[in-house]
């Protein structure tokens, strides 16, 4: 199995990435494969230019596509998930989370951007398709304390409990997933089937 995180946070210091990498800690042990995807890592003229035919576009649409569940992060600037991740939304093809099941996140100031991942971040998510859409979590900073002095970053119990709730949605959601069939099973069967008349 595989779950691309992608992290919306245009900063290097960032409390969604705390959480991503909550995620991503826990579904290694999982033992999933997760890759992450940072929006700063893509060249900023590709982004604002829109070159959806750029090698980091392409390997972004590529991951996609080899995904079967997608986290995605993002801070909330001014009600409203980042305007970097959205951007880099806008580079997947319209049906990209079909057959993928998607896990939003986000963190914010105060508790009164609570919606900005239900009328902001999902309707995007659904316009892309995603199969399955888990209801995902909202943190408050004050909820997540960055590493310092050696120490590593902490999440409140609270959250953590919310979280790994979402990701116990989440693992339960990619495992009831249909498979897709071997192109080759159907003609298998056709050419060793006994056929009587």
């Amino acid at each position: 199995m595989h779950v691309v995180l992608l992290s919306g946070s245009p900063a290097a210091r960032s409390r969604t990435e705390v959480l991503l990498d909550h995620v991503r800690q826990r579904l290694h042990a999982q033992r999933v494969e997760v890759t992450l995807l940072r929006v700063r890592d893509f060249p900023a003229e590709e982004l604002l230019h829109a070159h959806f035919d750029s090698p980091s576009a392409r390997h972004l649409q590529a991951l996609v596509a080899s995904a079967d569940g997608l986290v995605v992060g993002t801070p909330v600037y001014k009600a409203s998930f980042s305007g970097a991740l959205k951007v880099v939304l806008d580079l997947l093809p319209e049906r990209a989370l079909a057959h993928k099941v998607v896990l939003p996140l986000a963190s914010g100031g105060s508790p009164a951007h609570l919606l900005a991942v239900d009328y902001a971040l999902k309707p995007v998510l659904a316009a892309l398709k995603a199969q399955e859409m888990l209801s995902g979590v909202y943190a408050v900073d004050r909820q997540i304390a960055y590493p310092e002095a050696g120490r590593p970053a902490q999440i409140a119990d609270e959250l953590r409990e919310r979280l790994d709730e979402a990701l116990d949605q989440l693992q339960a959601a990619l495992a009831r997933r249909p498979q897709p069939l071997d192109p080759n099973l159907l003609n298998d069967r056709l050419v060793n089937a006994r056929w009587s008349i």
